[in-house]
């Protein structure tokens, strides 16, 4: 499950954010956010901060959600408080065809 995720995660591309949720459902694990989370802990050379919480929020505390914004702000994106725009950062995955 975990790999499936990690390469989910790998597709967002620079500029963009998905959340959670998103990155569960186009892994094939819908209402999987929890074990995106385990997953993205695991992941070595993985774009994390390009998964944000529901309705745009940044959810990470402390020096990692300090790292996320600095991360993100380096690819472009517009954080307002504690939120990026989804309608326009968030990406839409495309279904992949085997």
């Amino acid at each position: 499950m975990f790999e499936k995720v990690l390469a989910t995660v790998r597709r967002i591309p620079k500029g963009k954010v998905a959340t959670y949720g998103d990155v569960a459902a186009a892994s094939g694990y819908p209402g999987a956010s929890r074990q995106v989370v385990w997953a993205l802990r695991t992941g070595k050379g993985v774009p994390w901060h390009r998964v944000i919480g529901a309705r745009g929020r940044i959810l990470l505390k402390g020096e990692n959600g300090f790292e996320q914004r600095l991360r993100l702000r380096s690819e472009g994106i517009v954080i307002a408080g504690d939120r990026v725009s989804l309608e326009k950062y968030g990406h839409a995955f495309r279904r992949r065809v085997n």
